[in-house]
């Protein structure tokens, strides 16, 4: 290759390199165009449709917006205690909304199935004893080769089974309902109880009983709700068109209660018939201001996200084909600009886009820019 030639390749390279830069913003510039639909209207149609202008107006800090809610309790804070067998409810020891704590003895049942349970423990018992009678006496009889080694094998199978059968009757008691204590105390005296107690399971407020004293009942039949009432949630109904101005963590008030929390969970459906999306965030109790089932009114906080926030006056601001727009003016007529509404009050509409200060939009006439929308095709 020439000296000439290699000069000419180098300074091609350079003025690729240095138009780069000219190349991105060429392509960033084509991609915002193509986001904003030129409609296109001189001075003389402007004036026709009957369009007037508005500046926006900054907006800065946080904005707070309203929407209906629900407490309710958290599902990993509910407890059923069910009826561990089939029986007759003796007593009822606790009333709804009554506290109780982890432990607290809050019914006592009847069960013909407790009895047998009982008595098939105290004959695992002596089974085991025996077999491991037996399994002692082989051992040494087979020392003194008395008895071959498969005897002293069956004798060891024996106690095994025999210890596996009392673990099995164990177990079979504290499903029942049949607290260490009182195994123990079986094991010890041999006197069969006639009843079960039953034991809230966790700290909390009985919130439904589902059975009262002298009631039949089958095994597994629910017969307390008992829930931990701190924290709750609260699920709030939030409109689609509102659901980009949250996020997980956001902060929430219940201005009436004065309680306050985060967001926590946003639903990734919407409600067919509402068109509202399930929010849920979990708030503090404020000494009992908030209760389960209450309807409040809830603010969420919406913080800047970095994108530039403006108020117009809602006339200036349009939903259609599920998106919504505004219209600024510019040299060639106007640009249909795509916004994030994140709230709507008295003053006007407060939304989110990449705008200048001092930009001017439509706030009258918008019917000529939406059918000239239409035609552009955007979706």
């Amino acid at each position: 290759m020439s000296r000439a030639s290699t000069i000419l390749s180098y300074a091609a390279f350079v003025l690729v390199a240095l138009n780069v830069p000219a190349m991105t913003q060429l392509a960033e510039s084509t991609s915002r165009s193509s986001s904003r639909p030129i409609i296109r209207l001189d001075d003389q149609a402007v004036r026709a449709a009957g369009i007037q202008l508005s500046p926006i107006q900054p907006e800065s800090g946080a904005t707070d917006l309203s929407f209906p809610g629900m407490v309710a309790v958290p599902p990993q804070q509910i407890r059923v205690v069910a009826a561990p067998a089939a029986g007759l409810i003796e007593t009822v020891l606790v009333a709804p909304d009554e506290t109780v704590r982890q432990g607290q003895v809050i019914a006592t049942m009847r069960s013909p199935e407790l009895i047998e349970a009982q008595r098939g423990f105290l004959t695992a018992i002596a089974d085991e004893s025996l077999a491991q009678d037996r399994l002692r006496r082989s051992r040494s009889l087979h020392e003194s080769r008395v008895i071959p080694e498969r005897d002293l094998r069956v004798a060891e199978t024996e106690a095994t089974n025999a210890a596996a059968k009392l673990d099995e009757q164990i177990q079979l008691l504290k499903l029942i309902g049949m607290a260490d204590e009182g195994v123990e105390t079986l094991r010890r005296t041999r006197r069969l109880m006639a009843s079960i107690e039953m034991r809230a399971p966790i700290d909390g407020v009985v919130t439904i009983r589902h059975a009262s004293a002298g009631e039949r009942v089958v095994a597994s039949a629910p017969i307390f709700t008992i829930a931990d009432l701190s924290p709750l949630w609260v699920n709030i109904q939030v409109p689609a068109t509102r659901l980009g101005a949250l996020q997980v963590g956001s902060r929430v008030i219940l201005p009436t209660q004065g309680a306050q929390g985060r967001v926590i969970r946003i639903g990734r459906t919407v409600d067919a018939a509402t068109q509202s999306v399930a929010v849920v965030a979990e708030v503090d109790t404020n000494g009992g201001s908030v209760r389960p089932g209450l309807a409040v009114n809830v603010s969420v906080r919406v913080e800047q996200n970095g994108l530039a926030q403006w108020l117009a006056p809602s006339s200036g601001v349009v939903r259609h084909r599920d998106r919504t727009w505004v219209f600024t003016r510019n040299a060639s007529g106007f640009l249909a600009v795509p916004v994030q509404v994140v709230a709507e009050t008295a003053r006007g509409v407060a939304f989110r886009a990449d705008l200048a200060p001092g930009t001017e939009i439509a706030t009258r006439g918008l019917l000529a820019l939406v059918a000239e929308l239409s035609e552009t095709g955007e979706e």
